[in-house]
């Protein structure tokens, strides 16, 4: 075979064979393709799309690309998730451990910050001590041990998908359904969990703003993962204001804290309590989402939940009294106030705008490879729907970069809308895919 031929197959919209997709993905991860071409594959594909046989085939090849997590000697049903990114999106630090408590084995890999989008692993390193870097064998032992385990991608895992992203990422092809659904569910794949819930964001600040653009994620996700041999499920839940009242890596530990011991925002305890019941189905072991809901609270409220997170923090190294008082969380030195222009309600509230100044302040990076301030962040005082007065504070903004301050004001001063109207309430959960 000869790349430039199925370059130029594609580009003419047709269908390429197992075979030759299985060919193309091995030789490019040996070095034996070039950028220039799979760059070449990658725009047709953009252009002309795939089949969902291809996609198939494709997300296999993607998955055998590098090493797996075999979790068979493990007991247990193995559950995993994963969200399309968001603001104040911190479900998995709260769903894992939630996970384990009631019986389940996650073994969750996840990654870091991605453009205005929070990451997993930056938010769980924010715990003083908590070492996410798991070799394979460490992350089977330490799931084997108490079920639980929150990693970061290793570069045994899925090679493919990390070289392929990082040409689509400076090819203007990341936006292809294709080679979103690939890149999604060969990480999965690879994960070796039998059950998988999907979280696709929806609006201002998700990846994917329409809802119609969702659906069809969504759909062509749980189409593609079934045929793969896995149980997959996905909830379109909404992304037009943050999630919870957090955006900040140990603002959002804070937060999480505050769900697993029974309080916390109700936005950000209802998707993940959404999430976990849509598991247990998938897992067999609840018939329908109220009861499976109903025994995810009974497991916070027992406090199962908050001990299977004390496992999960002291077996990776993590210093409990942390957790135990999140006083002892980083903080930042400097916290500035963003005040209401006017009184009436909070009608809109960006969480683009939102993601982007908490980045700013010291919460994202801005060029690879930046360490990211675990004390920064944005704190939301008001969200959609809230009675503010003139000059009372609509947001605390914790300062880590303080060079790039004003600008993150100057974000949350636009990213709030306040006027004379409460608005209607809107729903979290928009869709369910199964």
């Amino acid at each position: 075979m000869r790349a430039v031929d199925l370059i130029e197959k594609k580009r003419d919209g047709e269908k390429l064979s197992p075979e030759e997709i299985r060919w193309l993905i091995s030789e490019y991860v040996a070095g034996r393709i070039p950028d220039y071409q799979m760059s070449a594959f990658l725009m047709a594909v953009y252009f002309r799309g795939m089949s969902e046989e291809e996609t198939v085939t494709l997300t296999q090849a993607m998955a055998e690309s590098g090493g797996k997590i075999d979790l068979s000697e493990v007991p247990g049903i193995k559950v995993d998730k994963h969200s399309t990114g968001g603001v104040g999106d911190t479900v998995t630090l709260i769903l894992v451990p939630l996970m384990g408590a009631a019986g389940l084995v996650m073994a969750k890999l996840s990654g870091r910050a991605l453009g205005h989008t929070g990451g997993t692993i930056d938010k769980f390193e924010a715990i003083p001590g908590v070492r996410t870097e798991l070799s394979l064998r460490k992350i089977i032992e330490q799931a084997k041990k108490i079920g639980v385990v929150i990693a970061d991608h290793t570069a045994e895992l899925v090679p493919a998908d990390r070289m392929l992203y990082e040409l689509r990422d400076v090819t203007g092809t990341v936006p292809s359904l294709p080679l979103i659904a690939s890149s999604i569910l060969s990480k999965k794949l690879a994960g070796g969990a039998d059950a998988i819930v999907l979280d696709v964001k929806c609006g201002d600040g998700a990846f994917m703003q329409k809802r119609e653009e969702a659906q069809k994620l969504a759909e062509t996700l749980v189409r593609v993962g079934n045929k793969l041999g896995r149980r997959f499920c996905a909830l379109i839940t909404a992304m037009d204001q943050p999630l919870g009242r957090m955006a900040g890596n140990a603002l959002e530990v804070r937060q999480a804290i505050e769900v697993l011991r029974g309080e916390g925002p109700p936005d950000l305890r209802e998707v993940t309590l959404a999430l976990g019941a849509e598991l247990l189905i998938l897992a067999g072991e609840e018939g329908d989402a109220e009861a499976a809901k109903a025994r995810l609270e009974g497991l916070i409220e027992s406090g199962a939940a908050w001990e299977k997170f004390r496992e999960l923090v002291s077996a990776q190294g993590g210093d409990l009294k942390a957790i135990e008082d999140p006083d002892l969380l980083p903080r930042a030195r400097e916290v500035v106030e963003v005040p209401s222009p006017a009184s009436g309600y909070v009608q809109r509230l960006s969480a683009r705008k939102v993601g982007i100044a908490a980045g700013l302040l010291g919460a994202g990076r801005e060029v690879k490879g930046q360490a990211v301030d675990p004390a920064a962040g944005v704190e939301l005082l008001a969200k959609v729907g809230d009675e503010v007065e003139k000059g009372q504070p609509l947001a605390r903004l914790h300062v880590g970069r303080k060079d790039r301050l004003e600008e993150a004001k100057r974000l949350i001063e636009e990213a709030y809308a306040v006027g004379p109207e409460r608005p209607t309430p809107s729903p979290l959960i928009l869709g369910n895919v199964r």
